[in-house]
């Protein structure tokens, strides 16, 4: 059984799945969102949580750096509990301060454009966020 590791936005879901072992997360894709319309990819996710064989979530948990929980921080928390009613699946929130520019600037290292950079960087922030999660397991 595979964890399932999400970057979540208001427009987009970065979705990244880890290896069977637990021990590497790869980027599968970004879902496009409306959170604005209440439309959250669940049924995408659905799809993926089962060819994945997904038994747990770790979601992205942008704390602020003095570790309060602004408004983005409490839109991962209701994402978070909206997969459990969903899927019944256990979700870790996991702190992602951070990830999304840690994977901006891999990719401006890697010389990848800045429009391709745009399609890929919540697969990549899902990723790095999963990764984290996984090396503090192992």
């Amino acid at each position: 059984m595979r964890t399932m590791g999400l970057d979540v936005g208001s427009k987009t879901v970065g979705v990244a799945v880890s290896d069977a072992f637990g021990w590497t997360a790869q980027g599968v894709e970004t879902i496009q969102i409306d959170e604005a319309k209440e439309q959250y990819g669940l049924e995408r996710l659905a799809e993926l949580v089962k060819e994945h064989e997904v038994s747990s979530f770790v979601v992205g948990y942008p704390k602020n750096m003095n570790n309060t929980v602004g408004p983005r921080g409490e839109a991962s928390e209701n994402y978070a509990e909206l997969l459990r009613e969903q899927f019944g699946l256990p979700v870790v929130l996991w702190d992602e301060r951070l990830s999304t520019m840690a994977a901006e600037r891999m990719l401006i290292e890697a010389d990848v454009s800045r429009a391709k950079r745009k399609r890929v960087i919540d697969k990549m922030a899902a990723v790095m966020i999963l990764q984290g999660y996984l090396d503090s397991k192992n």
